[in-house]
Order: structure tokens, then sequence, then C-alpha cells
């Protein structure tokens, strides 16, 4: 056993930076896929001949299936080693985006959606989230971990924000002749290129072993309730989020303003550079005033300012007000997942990170209908003011229930 880890001893593994070092690269290639699968999806299926609320219901099976994917994983990590649920994970990224180029009627692409990775939010709603997080949480101490997760969370956004540029590939490849569908469809082809080397990756994180003692074994034990309230509120959270996901945001876009791909492409570029740099500034803000005091009071204006854009009189006006909201809304995310981690014992982090994913993957999953048939019945911005004030609703409650529960840092 001369390069495993048991039960938290380590012999003779890779440097903790170096597994760091190679699960950001994996997460920089997964959220580059992400980042135009978000925008492409929409697109690709008005292409195919459906309607908005089929889009939706696309989306939110997508979530769905990922709610589903993140609960297994998350009690299979407390008795499995991350690092082979990672390639698994790897590997139905690989098969989604390969299934997704070859589909064309509604009912594939929705079994797709429902058992694959496309993630129509792009961002944090993974399978591989939890896994991830478990991973990092062991390689740095209290004091470091919230920054090491702004780093994690910088990372992806940034990945993300260049591959929604990227989404802009189609209309560029169809100056050369070649048919805005096939483009699409060889997008999904690049989407599963990027889950195959970020498998390669992963495959290169240390094992660890878990230990057989009963303690380990047991996926949540004394922070149960802890983590069932957070997964409660967390999950009010993502129902407001599944209002606006990315794709549907995008849509809203495409039908209210007559955006083109290329110019939502950029936009959502710099919507994810505001966010990326965002989440340094969180870890920042987090030293100073808590964890929770940064989620909730960096997300409250978001929100306000989400809520100014569904009513905003022009285009210039609502892009404006919807970066505004890229700037601050994702500031919780380092912190939260940071706060998850924090106030749970280590054998739990795997299944604390599961269990208050999974409420939100399916809270989130939803929305989007309700979204998509708001967007066919001409309410077009009823999805943006709900998610606004639902998200408000729930930062007071959070504030009202964890402000007194603190990380070891802030004792």
């Amino acid at each position: 056993m001369s390069d495993e880890e048991v039960g938290g001893h380590s012999t003779r593994t890779a440097p903790r930076s170096r597994a760091a070092a190679h699960l950001f690269a994996a997460r920089a290639l997964r959220d580059f896929g992400d980042g135009f699968v978000a925008i492409l999806l929409p697109v690709y299926l008005v292409e195919l001949g459906f309607s908005p609320l089929e889009v939706g219901i696309i989306a939110a099976a997508s979530l769905f299936g990922s709610a589903l994917l993140t609960i297994a994983v998350g009690f299979l990590g407390a008795r499995r080693e991350l690092r082979q649920l990672l390639l698994a994970a790897a590997g139905l990224m690989v098969a989604t985006g390969l299934f997704m180029a070859m589909a064309n009627t509604y009912a594939l692409l929705l079994i797709v959606a429902l058992v694959g990775t496309t993630n129509p939010s792009s961002g944090s709603a993974s399978v591989f989230v939890p896994l991830e997080h478990a991973v990092l949480a062991r390689e740095v101490s209290n004091a470091d971990r919230t920054k090491m997760f702004a780093r994690y969370s910088l990372v992806g956004a940034l990945a993300g924000a260049v591959g929604a540029l990227a989404a802009a590939t189609p209309d560029f490849l169809a100056v050369l002749g070649l048919d805005r569908l096939t483009a699409i469809k060889l997008m999904f082809v690049a989407y599963a290129l990027a889950g195959l080397v970020g498998g390669l990756f992963y495959a290169r994180i240390p094992r660890r072993l878990r230990s057989t003692a009963p303690s380990d074994a047991s996926a949540l034990g004394p922070s149960r309730s802890i983590v069932f309230k957070l997964a409660a509120l967390f999950s009010l959270d993502a129902f407001a989020g599944g209002f606006v996901v990315q794709s549907l945001l995008a849509l809203w876009l495409f039908e209210r303003f007559h955006l083109s791909l290329a110019a939502a492409g950029l936009f959502f570029f710099w919507s994810g550079v505001l966010s990326a740099f965002s989440f340094p500034v969180a870890a920042w803000l987090s030293r100073h005033v808590g964890l929770v005091n940064t989620m909730v009071f960096t997300h409250i204006p978001s929100s306000i300012a989400l809520i100014l854009a569904a009513v905003a009189p022009s285009l210039p006006v609502a892009l404006g007000l919807l970066l505004v909201r890229s700037a601050l809304s994702q500031m919780d995310v380092p912190t939260r997942s940071s706060y998850v981690m924090a106030v749970v014992t280590e054998a739990e982090r795997t299944a604390a990170a599961s269990v208050t994913s999974v409420p939100r993957g399916l809270a989130a999953a939803a929305s989007p209908a309700l979204a998509g048939a708001l967007f066919a019945a001409s309410y077009r911005a009823w999805p943006l003011v709900l998610c606004g004030v639902l998200k408000i609703v729930y930062d007071l409650l959070l504030l009202m229930q964890f402000r007194h529960l603190k990380p070891p840092e802030e004792r």
C-alpha cells in the first residue's frame, strides 16, 4: 500500500496541491462544455422543431436526473473511493455528448437529458459536485478551505465563460457552408471530448481508500439535523433559480429582444467573467463578515437586479442589470460549499454535499417546466420576477436560521 491513504493517514501520496490541480483542470473542461451546451441546448431543440414548453421539460428532466445521480454518488461516496466515482461520472459525460449529437426524436432526447450530464444551468448543478467538494475539503485546513473553494469556483466560472463564447461556433461554421443543426451536433461531440480529457485528469488524482470503521461507513451521523435544515433552505433557493437557468435565460433574451447567438455568447462570456472574479472577493469578504452574512447580503441585491431586468424597457438596460446580477449572485457558491463542509465531520462530507445538492436539483427540476409554460403563454417576465422574489425569501430564512452556527475559523 505504497500510494494509498486509509482513514485519512497518508503513505507516500502525491502532494495535495497536485491533486487539487488535477481536479481544477477537470472542472475547467467540464464547465467549458457546460458553458456552450447551456446556450446551445434551447437553440438545438428549437431547430429540431420543439416548443418553449418542450424546451422547459427537457431542462427540468436534466436537473431531475442530475439530482438522482447526485444522491446515489453521495451515499456511495461514504463507502467507495472518490476517484473511481469521478471517473464513472466522466464516462457518463462522454456518453451524454455522443447521444445528444445522434438523437433527433424528443423521446430519446428526454431520456438522455434524464440519465445524462447535460446541465442547462451551467455552474454547480452536477453529479460531479459532491465528489469534487469532498476531495477538495480533505486537501486543505479550515483556515484555507473557503479560499480553496473560491479558486475552484473561479476556475469553473472562467472556463464556463469561455464556453459561452464558444456557443457562437455554429454561426461561424455556417459561413464555411456547414448547416446550423450539424454544427450544433458537432458541439455536442466536443462536449463528449471534454468529458474524455477531464476523465484523464481525474485518473491522476491519488487514490484514498475508505476505512471500514463503522463511523466512516455511516453516510450521515451527528450533523444530520443541520444538513437537513440546510438542504430544505437550499431547495427553496434552487427552485427559484430553476425559473432562470441559463438555457431559459438565453431563450428569454432570444424571444424578448431577438438576440443573436453570437451576441448571446458574448453576453454570457462577460456574465461568467464577472461571476468568476466575484469568487475571490467572496472569500475575502467572508473572512471579515462571516460565511452566512456573505451569502445573504450579496444575494439580495442580485435578486433585486433580476426583478428589475424583467421589466427593463430596452436590451441595454436589461443586459446591464443582468451583468450586475452576475457580479453578485454567485458569491454564495464558494461560501455555501465551504460552510457545508465546515459544519459536518470529515466522514460525512460526501453525503452532506450530496444531501444538500439533491433537494436543490429536485426543486430546480420543477421550475424550468413552469417557466417554459409561462414563456409559451407569453408571460415572459414572470419567471425572472418569481426567481428574484423567492430568492430574497430564502436569504432571509437562511440568515434567521444559521447566523449563530459558526464554522471553526469564525469561533
